[in-house]
């Protein structure tokens, strides 16, 4: 995709019910990447020829989340080569990224459907067809041969940096080696299917399994968010010994969803504007409205991960977490 975006210049775009969001960043020219080298469009391995991980890193799961796809691009400019084993960097929903346009940021998220609800069996193996779908069907031969992977995401709305590690243990461990963001949250996903850290692979079998993360690295179109997402993939290459350097040396912080509000109505709004990583001391405090119903924090010192400010009937509005010792 080639631009003629002028980061110097925000572009703000007014979207129905919603503020206006500045576009800071350029989304990244692809074109030398959409080949590949892999048989799979937009997938680029790059093998060390010595015993190791295959790390796959993950980015445009989400069209308009291109921070991850910045510092992917920026890797592959470079001429990076592993350590050890095999690094396979990839820019997933290229539809959908092909269509970003900064006077209407939003809309490019996806096609048809959310690439990040699709990652189960029934899906994946059925009879339902769509643009995420069938792109999810051909990049799951790399999904099945990961050994770490790191799914690059970014986030609307204003929210510390996080780490998602799923249900497993092996992503909760993942995530505190990796250590950035310091905050890594275990949750059990979205009513409205599964995620790329939700897959079987990552979530199933033996403790010596695979394990995914997914890092929200900050706010959309912020060069804050590529300066994390370059952080967190130098952090988990140099973990698995592709890249000079020490490992981090101090753990992250682990947290627990203890409830998952999902708005049963279209009437969904919170009592202010909570920012995501924001702390609510006490049990009881009332924290939004789903229609007439009251919503408030079940116990003490719950950490409100990505609340959605604007939130329709049947997603996700927020995360309670509890931090954990």
């Amino acid at each position: 995709m080639s631009s003629g975006f002028t980061p110097a210049a925000p572009s703000l775009a007014p979207q129905p019910g919603l503020p206006v969001f500045a576009v800071e960043i350029a989304p990244p020219d692809l074109s030398l990447y959409l080949a590949g080298n892999t048989g799979i469009p937009g997938f680029t391995c790059l093998d060390s020829g010595l015993a190791g991980p295959h790390v796959v890193l993950v980015s445009l799961i989400h069209g308009n989340e291109f921070a991850g796809a910045i510092v992917l691009k920026a890797l592959l400019d470079s001429g990076f080569q592993p350590l050890r084993g095999k690094l396979t960097l990839g820019f997933a929903n290229l539809a959908a990224y092909g269509r970003f346009d900064a006077a209407n940021p939003i809309a490019s998220r996806f096609v048809e459907e959310d690439m990040n609800r699709v990652w189960d069996d029934y899906a994946l193996f059925g009879m339902r067809r769509s643009a995420e779908l069938e792109r999810a069907r051909e990049i799951k031969p790399i999904i099945d041969s990961a050994d770490i992977l790191l799914d690059l995401h970014s986030m609307l709305w204003p929210a510390d940096p996080v780490l998602l590690c799923g249900g497993g243990p092996r992503g909760r461990a993942l995530g505190l080696a990796v250590g950035t963001p310091e905050l890594v949250v275990a949750d059990t996903g979205h009513a409205g299917g599964k995620r790329l850290i939700d897959y079987g692979r990552f979530t199933e079998g033996s403790p010596q399994g695979a394990a995914c993360l997914l890092v929200e690295a900050g706010q959309h179109w912020r060069q804050e968010a590529v300066e994390q997402s370059r952080a967190t993939i130098c952090a988990v290459l140099r973990m698995a010994g592709m890249m000079p350097g020490a490992a981090p040396t101090s753990p992250g912080r682990f947290a627990e969803v203890v409830k998952l509000i999902t708005a049963r109505t279209n009437r969904f709004g919170f009592v202010r504007e909570f920012r995501g990583g924001e702390i609510i001391a006490r049990a009881g405090t009332l924290i939004a409205h789903d229609g007439d119903e009251e919503i408030r924090t079940p116990e003490d010192n719950l950490i409100m991960v990505m609340p959605s400010l604007k939130v329709s009937h049947g997603h996700t509005a927020v995360r309670l977490a509890r931090l954990c010792s």
